[in-house]
């Protein structure tokens, strides 16, 4: 499709002119992140064939997307209120109820996404010097490691001793549960499964913020910053390259967005 219809039939005949062709059609069908998103795939395409000596050079690389700025992210961000109503309202008298707070609550301490959550093995929650430590594999083959926040710790120890993982330290940590038996499949949790559990669980607390995974990620970030946290250490803890990322995590100024709209005193 990028090069077929302008005559291109080989890797070799691409040049910067079908790439900016296919960029230009693009902008007319899809938002300029997505069309940022998928120029930079084709230039990771084209990096791993000149690697592979099947082109000369990266015909994308001279190629710039559509111009997009954004100072403010698109998650949803739960009030700190919200997020504690959530994590007291999930039942824990079921081994699911427990699992599921150990992975909102994990996600929301550590700002881990949602595959480093769900990709965690048992023995990725491990002691160190008298305290909880999570080991998170970010994406981009980055690890990371947290101690964990009190709250968090009583909520994987809860967990991890009723489910019994214990003894299975490659086993995932967070696994699907077998239907009408109430014990833990062996299988980990994908993450639509997860986005499904986030929905639920959310509803039966009365939130009616329209959530996702990422939304304690982004939660936890904003928590964070507001009592003190920087943003330097808060792109540290959530493995971001550039603290530009991070700020778009940083939802503090909607407070001040809102007491500024109640000034309108009609």
């Amino acid at each position: 499709m990028l090069a077929g219809a302008r005559g291109a039939t080989t890797f070799s005949l691409i040049t910067p002119i079908h790439v900016a062709g296919w960029i230009e059609e693009m902008t007319h069908t899809h938002s300029a992140p997505t069309v940022k998103q998928r120029l930079a795939a084709v230039r990771h395409l084209f990096d791993w064939l000149v690697i592979g000596h099947v082109m000369e050079t990266n015909p994308a690389h001279s190629v710039r997307g559509p111009a997009h700025s954004r100072r403010r992210g698109k998650t949803p961000v739960l009030a700190p209120e919200e997020a504690r109503q959530l994590l007291d309202r999930i039942p824990t008298d079921t081994l699911i109820g427990k699992r599921d707070r150990a992975l909102i609550g994990l996600m929301t301490y550590t700002f881990a996404r949602i595959g480093a959550a769900t990709g965690m093995e048992i023995r990725g929650v491990y002691a160190q010097n008298r305290r909880l430590w999570v080991r998170l594999h970010e994406k981009g083959g980055k690890q990371v490691e947290l101690p964990c926040h009190h709250s968090l710790e009583a909520y994987l120890d809860e967990y991890i001793d009723a489910a019994g993982l214990k003894d299975t330290p490659r086993a995932p940590l967070f696994q699907t549960i077998r239907r009408g038996a109430g014990r833990l499949s062996g299988n980990a949790l994908p993450q639509a499964n997860a986005y499904a559990m986030v929905q639920r669980r959310t509803i039966a607390a009365g939130i009616t913020t329209a959530v996702c995974n990422h939304t304690f990620r982004a939660t936890g970030i904003t928590a964070y910053l507001k009592n003190g946290g920087t943003l330097e250490k808060a792109a540290n803890m959530a493995n971001h390259s550039s603290i530009r990322t991070t700020q778009l995590y940083d939802r503090r100024s909607d407070d001040l967005n809102l007491d500024e709209v109640e000034r309108i005193l009609i």
